[in-house]
């Protein structure tokens, strides 16, 4: 299938897709993610792997798109860290506003 990512054309298959990212190991997931598998890797690591350009040419929504065209199932960004310093302001007994 073609896809468009930072304005170049790409013939994938997710076969060629799920080949490039076997044996890599997930980053950490700070935004958007696509599942590969048994595993969850941000999109913009899937995009740097398939495409070989660099993460700074496209953005994650144009991987998310081409892959979700291709069959993967995508996520969207994690919940934000400001929820995980109000638990954490809560826990250390200081009022939270709102």
């Amino acid at each position: 299938m073609r896809c468009i990512i930072a304005n170049f054309a790409f013939d994938l298959t997710a076969r060629e897709v799920t080949d490039a990212m076997s044996g890599v190991s997930p980053e950490p997931i700070t935004g958007p993610s696509v599942q590969i598998g048994r595993h969850l890797y941000p999109a913009k690591q899937v995009g740097a792997v398939v495409t070989r350009q660099d993460r700074r040419d496209f953005t994650a929504g144009e991987v998310t798109r081409a892959m979700t065209r291709l069959g993967f199932t995508c996520h969207a960004a994690p919940p934000a860290a400001s929820g995980a310093v109000e638990t954490a302001s809560e826990l250390l007994g200081k009022p939270t506003d709102g």
